[in-house]
This record gives structure tokens, sequence and C-alpha cells, in this order.
């Protein structure tokens, strides 16, 4: 039987499309899901990676030889490295903001502020296992602004 190298499912013999991804047939490997002949891994893992350190995994996929010219994991790999900036960004604006409330109300709305932060850091968590996980999935979800200008840099 033969597996479809980009997203891993059987692909039936005589085919010329895989079903559930649209990848060529004849891209199909006959032993099952996982690295292709080259030793190169499949997109959605790939695409999964590019979040896991942000700008580091987001800049090494978009360098290592096979996976710069994979659309799927180059527009992964943009949308890490913008979602990493937003969120420092994010919190850079949301440290001043905290630090100036902290001083004039002598600590009080500080500490209301941490424990928000606290709230918002797990929600930024959650949203990155997300991503991962619809990586992971062969679906390209595009976060509303970010993902506009990294599906404009993977062309």
């Amino acid at each position: 039987m033969a597996f479809c190298s980009k997203c891993g499912s059987a692909i039936t013999e005589g085919t010329a499309f895989c079903s559930r991804c649209g990848a060529p047939a004849s891209a199909a490997a006959a032993g099952g899901p996982g690295p292709s002949a080259a030793g190169a891994m499949a997109s959605n893992v790939a695409g999964l990676l590019a979040y896991i350190l942000g700008f580091l995994t987001g800049i090494l996929f978009l360098i290592l030889e096979p996976y710069k010219n994979d659309r799927f994991v180059r527009f992964h790999a943009f949308q890490s490295i913008f979602f990493n900036i937003a969120i420092v960004v994010f919190w850079i604006v949301w440290m001043i903001i905290s630090s100036v409330l902290s001083i004039i109300s002598l600590g009080i709305l500080g500490i209301l502020m941490a424990l928000i932060g606290v709230l918002i850091g797990l929600a930024i968590f959650g949203f990155w296992i997300f991503l991962m996980y619809k990586a992971y999935n062969n679906e390209r979800f595009m976060i509303p602004f970010i993902g506009e200008i990294a599906a404009k840099q993977a062309g």
C-alpha cells in the first residue's frame, strides 16, 4: 500500500492524487508515512516544529534546504516568527503600562495587572499549542493580520 508523502494518508492504487490533501500520487512513498527517501520529515511535522522555539525554529526552517521551498512550512515558519514578535512587543507594552499604573496607585493596580498578566500568558500558551495542532493537521490557520503577512512572505 502507498502512503502520501505530504500528509501520510493511505493512497488507493491507480489514483493520481491524494484524496485527503491533493498532493500528486507520484510523490507517494511505499512503506508508510514518515521521512521521504531524501530523509526529510513530513511537511506537517516541520510546520509544527516551526512553532516550538519561536524565532529560532522559524528561521531554521526558512534556511534548511528541503523546507525552504515548501510553501506550507514557509507559511508556518513566517507566522511563528511574526507571532513571537507580536508577543514580545505586547509584553514590553504590558510591562510599561503595569509599571506606570503600579507607581500611580502605590502598588495596588500593579498586583491586579500581574494577575491579569498571568491569565494573558496562559491564553497565549494555549493559542501557541493550538497553532502547533493546526500545523500538524495540515491546516493553514491564519492569525488575523499576522497570518496575512505570513502568507504574503511565504509566496
